[in-house]
């Protein structure tokens, strides 16, 4: 035989020299539950390993994965349900724990890079990521916009670097670049949930952010899982919207989702390697079924292979000390 492609794979040094896709912690951005109070930590029991955070462990947290070279977190605030109202408002309280947490954070490592989510599921007493007509049940796109600005406004004002609008309301990236440059904001970026699907993936998440739908499901403003060309669409009105950065989400279902846009669009991408993706691999390795290590450095570096340039995923941490040893 003249040609031997295992020739290539003799040893780790010719392995690693031409190796096609590179994972570093610089790809990785850390999900953070916070909480209100002092001195709380509190693990969240779907996603064993995690925790909702008091701003002083908050604080704590992100130091270590700055110094593991994990230099960006997305806040998830839980507050409290008597804070949870059908207008939303606490979304946009300049006072309250969101905006607290990222000014904290600012404060303590100067550094960081910070991404916020802007989605009014964790602030309403409905559950959904949109204001909710109280007559007929639907979620409505246009009223949503006008509080999501706001929302978005409160974040940039505490510090925030990233935006992240994750609520699918049609519009909603336009909305917000136009919102935050009359307030003067034009140099905080736009990270849209451009294809964010209606998954089953999501459990542990609400579960740490008490955030389910008290009624009905996010369907109709979610992309079904089974469209995958609509996604190009949605990818295609960010960019004109003004968005910065385009994300997948869920991750690992939705490979073929990820490919396309960065075949498709000169914008960099990312993906979310949510919740329930984490939780499985945690219980299939606390069963000894799978090698844990192995398999979420092998996760990641699909995701990149894939064409992700940046990863959101809880392995953050744990993923940083495995590529730094």
């Amino acid at each position: 035989m003249l040609i031997r492609p295992r020739r290539n794979r003799k040893n780790e040094v010719i392995r690693s020299m031409i190796r096609e896709t590179s994972l570093t912690p610089q790809h990785l951005i850390a999900p953070l539950f916070v909480i209100d109070g002092k001195d709380q930590n509190i693990p969240i029991k779907s996603m064993p390993g995690y925790s909702r955070l008091s701003i002083d462990h908050l604080i704590i947290e992100a130091k270590e994965l700055y110094s593991l070279g994990v230099k960006t977190v997305a806040l998830f605030p839980a507050i409290q349900d008597s804070l949870k109202t059908s207008d939303a408002r606490e979304a946009f309280n300049d006072s309250g724990l969101n905006a607290r947490s990222i000014m904290a954070l600012k404060e303590a490592i100067p550094g960081i890079v910070i991404m916020g989510d802007v989605a009014l599921d964790p602030y309403s007493s409905e559950g959904h990521d949109g204001l909710v007509d109280p007559k007929t049940g639907e979620i409505l796109n246009d009223a949503t916009l006008e509080v999501l600005a706001k929302q978005a406004i409160c974040e940039a004002k505490a510090g925030v670097d990233i935006i992240g609008p994750s609520d699918m309301m049609d519009g909603r990236v336009g909305f917000i670049r136009e919102a935050l440059d009359q307030e003067g904001f034009k140099n905080t970026l736009i990270m849209s949930y451009t294809a964010k699907y209606a998954s089953g993936y999501y459990g542990p998440f609400r579960d740490a952010l008490d955030s389910a739908p008290k009624k009905g499901d996010k369907k109709t403003y979610q992309m079904d899982p089974g469209n995958g060309a609509e996604a190009l669409r949605e990818a295609a009105l960010d960019e004109a919207e003004g968005a910065d950065i385009l994300m997948v989400k869920p991750g690992l279902p939705y490979l073929d989702i990820i490919y396309r846009l960065k075949q498709n669009f000169a914008l960099p991408i990312a993906a979310y390697n949510v919740s329930g993706e984490y939780a499985m691999v945690k219980a299939a390795a606390q069963n000894g079924w799978i090698d844990h290590d192995k398999v979420v450095l092998e996760t990641l570096t699909c995701f990149r292979r894939a064409g992700a340039d940046i990863i959101l995923t809880y392995h953050a941490k744990e993923a940083a000390k495995l590529l730094n040893a």
